[in-house]
C-alpha cells in the first residue's frame, strides 16, 4: 500500500504542467498568460496604498553610509529596510534588492551579529548586502514577512517555521500566500525606490538576490517584477518534484495549485529575456543537484528558443546548502555589464 506522500510523488511524474512553455508558442503571449495565472496562484495584487516612506536612522562606516527606512506595502502593514550606499561614489548607481533566507533576520544581509548563531550564518556568504557594496552597487536589505522584527520568535527563529509558531499558515486561509506577499513588498520596495531613493539608485539596473528561502523569494519576484533587470537566486530553484514535495520544506515554499501549471523551470521563463544566474550547492541536500540541473535545463532551453541562451546561466558552488559569492558575482557582474 503507498504511502500518502508517495501517491502523490507517482501521481506527479504524470503530471505534465499545464502551462509549460513549448517550442511554437509564441514566446510574449505565453508570457502574458503566465504572468497572470501565477499572479492568481500566489495571492496578488495585494490592496493599494501609500508608501508611507519614512527615514528611521543614519549611519556611516568607513565603507558606506547607511540609511534605514520603513513604507507600507499594504495597508496598515510597514516594512524596514536598509540602504547602503558606497562611499564616495556619486549616484544613482545600480541597486541590489537582498533578502536573507530562513534566518533570524535582516540583520544578515548586513553582517551584523545580534544572536549567537548569527556569526556561523553569516560566514556562510550571506552578508549580501556588504558584498554588494564591495562590488560597486548600492544595496537594500529589506526584511521580510514572519522572519525578523516582522515575525521572529523571542529567540529569533522565523515565525514560518516548526509546527505551532506557523504564523505564515494564516495567510493560506485568507487566500493570499507567505511567498505572494513577499513577492509584494519586493514590488512595492521597487516604488519606493523610483519615489524616493533615485538620488542613490538608478531605478532602470535594479538587481535581486537571495539564498535559500530568500533565493525562492528574489526567484518569485524577477518572475513577476519585471523591473528586476538581473535575478541571483541560491540554493532555491530545483524541481519541486525533487525538492518542495520530496522532502520537509516550510511551508512558505509553497504555492497551492502551482505544480498543475508549471513545475519551476517553466516559470523561469517570466524571467527572459533578462539574466538569471542560478546558483547552487553541489552538495545541497534540500535543493538537489539532480532537480536543479533539470530546472536550468529546462530555462535554457526557454533563452534559447528566444535567441537569448547566454543569458542563462549557472554557478555551482562546491559545498552545500549557502551561498557562493566568489563564484556568483562574477558571472553576475558579466552578464549586468554585457546587457546593462
Amino acid at each position: 500500500m503507498l504511502t500518502s506522500k508517495a501517491y502523490i510523488s507517482q501521481l506527479a511524474k504524470k503530471v505534465e504542467p499545464a502551462l509549460a512553455f513549448k517550442e511554437g508558442m509564441n514566446f510574449e503571449d505565453w508570457q502574458q498568460e503566465a504572468h497572470a495565472k501565477l499572479e492568481e496562484l500566489l495571492g496578488l495584487p495585494l490592496p493599494a496604498c501609500e508608501l508611507e516612506f519614512q527615514v528611521t536612522a543614519e549611519g556611516e562606516t568607513d565603507d558606506y553610509t547607511s540609511i534605514s527606512f520603513t513604507f507600507q506595502s499594504e495597508p496598515g502593514y510597514h516594512v524596514p529596510c536598509t540602504l547602503l550606499v558606497p562611499r564616495g561614489v556619486s549616484g544613482p548607481i545600480p541597486g541590489v534588492i537582498c533578502l536573507q533566507g530562513h534566518s533570524k533576520g535582516a540583520h544578515i544581509s548586513l553582517g551584523k551579529v545580534i544572536y549567537e548563531s548569527d556569526e556561523k550564518t553569516i560566514a556562510g556568504g550571506r552578508d549580501f548586502a556588504v558584498r554588494a557594496v564591495k562590488e560597486g552597487f548600492c544595496a537594500i536589505a529589506m526584511e521580510q514577512r514572519y522572519m525578523g522584527v516582522l515575525g521572529g520568535t523571542e529567540d529569533g527563529q522565523p515565525a514560518c517555521l516548526g509546527i505551532t509558531e506557523n504564523a505564515a499558515m494564516g495567510s493560506f486561509l485568507m487566500g493570499r500566500t507567505p511567498i505572494g506577499e513577499r513577492v509584494w513588498d519586493v514590488h512595492k520596495l521597487i516604488d519606493v525606490i523610483e519615489a524616493h531613493l533615485t538620488q542613490y539608485i538608478d531605478p532602470s539596473r535594479i538587481i535581486c538576490m537571495g539564498n535559500s528561502g530568500g533565493g525562492t523569494a528574489t526567484f518569485y519576484a524577477s518572475c513577476y517584477e519585471k523591473r528586476i533587470c538581473l535575478s541571483m537566486p541560491s540554493c532555491a530553484v530545483c524541481t519541486y518534484d525533487e525538492s518542495i514535495m520530496a522532502m520537509s520544506h516550510c511551508p512558505c515554499n509553497c504555492v497551492p495549485g502551482i505544480r498543475k501549471y508549471f513545475n519551476m523551470g517553466d516559470l523561469g521563463g517570466l524571467i527572459a529575456p533578462r539574466p538569471a544566474v542560478i546558483v547552487c550547492g553541489v552538495e545541497d541536500n534540500i535543493f538537489p543537484l539532480a532537480g536543479v540541473e533539470k530546472s536550468y535545463e529546462v530555462m535554457q532551453n526557454t533563452y534559447e528558443s528566444i535567441g537569448k541562451g547566454e543569458l542563462c546561466q549557472l554557478v555551482r558552488g562546491d559545498g552545500g546548502h549557502r551561498f557562493y559569492p566568489d563564484d556568483a558575482w562574477p558571472v553576475a557582474k558579466r552578464l549586468f555589464r554585457e546587457v546593462y
